[in-house]
């Protein structure tokens, strides 16, 4: 498939215009990335973002490995001498994967069945003769085959149903109708004994193939491995072998070969068509619905990545705990350790007096000036002693997620960075450090890991791998690295900067200090000039003294902010962050044959604020007094809770107990929403009602509704 051909194919699929299609592909194929080319390269994709970008990036990758799979199928189909021009055409023209396979499969070399026996056996002209329809004597016919092994006309003409079979099963545009019957018209069934178990949703359960959701589909696959349900697909079996009938037996064909193709044709769609075309069926809806959990999980790695930071103070950060006390570090506003402790506030060592103590020693000794507490075990308990403290007036309480923090601790990064610290304050201080950075802080934790998404381990691990990755990488590029602090974990997430790179960046910066302009970024080892074009506009050097060097400005336009400032007379320094006189700038007098117009918009931008962070506010606190186990939650209660998991069929809303209560899609608004995502954000604050609560399965269910 030539480039043309390719983008023409996926200018069609995804609705984008060719030339843009066309201009992807080739920035791809120089090397450039999905961050650079939705970034600095809006001219050549018409403003594309990164999730388009992307999609056109798989589709490439995906048609490409078809084309050598099509090389592969006509080279065996000439080995064999049945090639055609015809079919030559057709398999070149091939853009779908199992129509490819449907073409190639009445050649491929196959193990021994019942029609390759019949065929040793000499039953393929047989065969030929019935299906000819133009036989009326068949058991005449059949006469002329009793040999070799073949001893009655019934031996024979089972013989010749058996090729048949297989015949009719190999059809092409056969393959396809059945496959997108089994599509409309068959129903998903489970079965088992799963009373009290978190399946108990699914005994019984039955749903149109076609409809059913991924988390339901995921989670009945999950049930059937565990052994608890059967799970099966029923098909509309007289349609489809009546549909098979109509394509395989003519009107003028006599009745005994009729009878003869009926019954083969039963046998070809039981035996051969529809074990086939369900599994087929079901692997493509475990793609489509690992592909919707992923996406979910994404969009949720997303949103915790981009919490925003706390302003620049110090942090005192608890891991809570009840017999081995609460570990305590304190960090400096960079994420610095500088001291840790274990206080015991709680059952069973009540040592409060003492505890309060420490912790407001420690706050006055290091400037602390917000209080980061892990919200696993020992949370409520912790904070509870805590709001007992008489803190200096702005002290601010906040509960942080534990989850992956004791993986992390365990982990070579964590061992590195505090080899001689117990792995349990280090996941003090990555409870810590999420609140001053979390983007920083988490990179360095495995996605999956960090308490978001549904099925993760259910589903394509490699497509989920790609995916999180393109997540994070998305969300580094987005906010830009300050390369001067930066752990080598979130250097090489940058664009064009993967492991090796990063590492060479850390030595060099450690080897000669800070860098003082990205030009110095070139004296890094094997940071050549493809990989300077692609990085340099993520990177930040604050205090650098070309202040383009900590904006997002590339280097290849600081002729444009620089003949901006000249039009101006004054210098860029004086135009950063001076709004009155870049609204003076006519956008249209600086685009020329290099850049255009969307370019010099980003720019102007870029320059009324400069390093601009994408990531929003936090919102205020919440608490629900009174509150400490499910025990204390009644059906009508009006409560507040952080939004901490978004999934296809609702919301998970942490009330400040153990269990987090659901919000249901059908409750999250008045209006009809296709995803939680469309309303709710996860971290967010919200107002929600109890509906009901079943203590025996640890649910509470909550409503948004008609609540204020």
């Amino acid at each position: 498939m030539t480039d043309k051909e390719l983008s023409d194919v996926i200018s069609s699929e995804l609705d984008i215009r060719s030339d843009r299609v066309k201009n992807v592909i080739a920035l791809l194929d120089e090397g450039a990335t999905v961050p650079f080319i939705a970034r600095y390269r809006k001219e050549k994709t018409g403003s594309l973002d990164e999730i388009a970008i992307r999609k056109i990036s798989l589709r490439v990758e995906a048609l490409r490995n078809l084309d050598k799979r099509k090389e592969t199928v006509i080279a065996a189909i000439e080995a064999a001498g049945k090639m055609t021009p015809e079919l030559k055409r057709d398999i070149e023209q091939c853009v779908d994967a199992n129509r490819l396979e449907d073409m190639y499969l009445p050649y491929k070399p196959k193990r021994k069945t019942r029609a390759s026996v019949a065929r040793e056996r000499g039953l393929e002209p047989l065969a030929r003769i019935i299906m000819s329809q133009r036989c009326d004597d068949v058991a005449l016919a059949s006469g002329r085959f009793l040999k070799d092994g073949v001893d009655s006309v019934d031996e024979a003409l089972a013989g010749a149903s058996d090729i048949i079979a297989e015949w009719i099963s190999e059809r092409p545009a056969l393959r396809r109708q059945t496959r997108n019957s089994l599509f409309r018209r068959a129903t998903i069934h489970s079965k088992g004994n799963v009373a009290g178990t978190k399946y108990a949703d699914y005994d019984n359960f039955s749903r149109p193939l076609s409809r059913i959701p991924a988390h339901a589909f995921l989670a009945l696959q999950r049930a059937e491995k565990e052994g608890l349900l059967k799970v099966s697909v029923e098909p509309d079996e007289q349609y489809d072998v009546e549909n098979i009938e109509r394509n395989v037996i003519r009107n003028s064909c006599p009745s005994e070969s009729g009878r003869i193709i009926r019954k083969a044709a039963v046998d070809s769609y039981k035996r051969l068509l529809l074990p086939s075309i369900t599994n087929e069926a079901l692997a493509e809806i475990k793609d489509r619905s690992d592909r919707v959990s992923i996406d979910l999980f994404s969009e949720g790695l997303r949103q915790v990545l981009l919490y925003p930071p706390i302003r620049p103070t110090g942090v005192l950060a608890i891991d809570p705990g009840f017999r081995t006390g609460c570990k305590v570090v304190c960090l400096s506003s960079d994420g610095d350790l500088l001291c840790h402790d274990v206080i015991y506030p709680v059952e069973p060592h009540l040592k409060v007096n003492e505890a309060a103590a420490k912790v407001k020693s420690l706050i006055r000794k290091f400037g602390c000036g917000v209080i980061a507490l892990g919200d696993g075990t020992a949370s409520r308990e912790t904070e509870e002693f805590l709001n007992s403290i008489d803190f200096p007036e702005g002290m601010k309480i906040e509960r942080v997620s534990e989850q992956g923090a004791s993986i992390y601790s365990a982990s070579e990064i964590a061992i590195k960075e505090f080899p001689d610290l117990d792995l349990t304050f280090r996941s003090a201080v990555s409870i810590g450090r999420r609140l001053l950075d979390p983007l920083a802080e988490l990179v360095k934790i495995d996605p999956k890991s960090i308490g978001v998404g549904q099925y993760q381990h259910d589903v394509n691990q490699t497509l989920l791998r790609d995916a999180l990755k393109f997540t994070v990488e998305r969300c580094v590029n987005d906010v830009g690295v300050n390369v001067n602090t930066a752990s080598a974990e979130l250097l090489c997430y940058v664009s064009g900067i993967g492991p090796s790179l990063a590492e060479n960046i850390i030595a060099y910066r450690n080897a000669n200090g800070c860098f003082s302009s990205r030009q110095e970024l070139k004296k890094v080892p094997r940071l050549g000039a493809k990989a300077f074009e692609q990085c340099s506009g993520f990177l930040r050097i604050p205090g650098a003294v070309n202040p383009l060097d900590n904006s997002s400005v590339h280097p290849e336009s600081y002729r444009v902010a620089e003949k901006m400032a000249k039009s101006l007379g004054c210098g860029v320094k004086e135009i950063i962050g001076n709004e009155a006189l870049i609204s003076r700038i006519n956008p249209d007098e600086f685009v020329d044959g290099d850049t255009g117009i969307e370019t010099v918009n980003d720019i102007l931008e870029e320059l009324k604020k400069p390093g601009r962070d994408p990531r929003q506010p936090v919102e205020a606190e919440w608490r629900n007094t009174g509150l400490r186990t499910i025990d204390d939650v009644r059906e009508g209660m009006v409560l507040q809770g952080k939004v901490v998991n978004l999934t296809a069929f609702g919301a998970f809303v942490d009330l400040g107990i153990k269990v987090n209560g659901l919000i249901h899609i059908s409750q999250i608004s008045d209006r009809r929403v296709q995803t939680p995502a469309e309303v709710l954000k996860i971290w967010q604050i919200v107002t929600v009602a109890v509906m009901s609560v079943d203590r025996e399965r640890n649910r509470i269910s909550l409503t948004m509704k008609g609540v204020r």
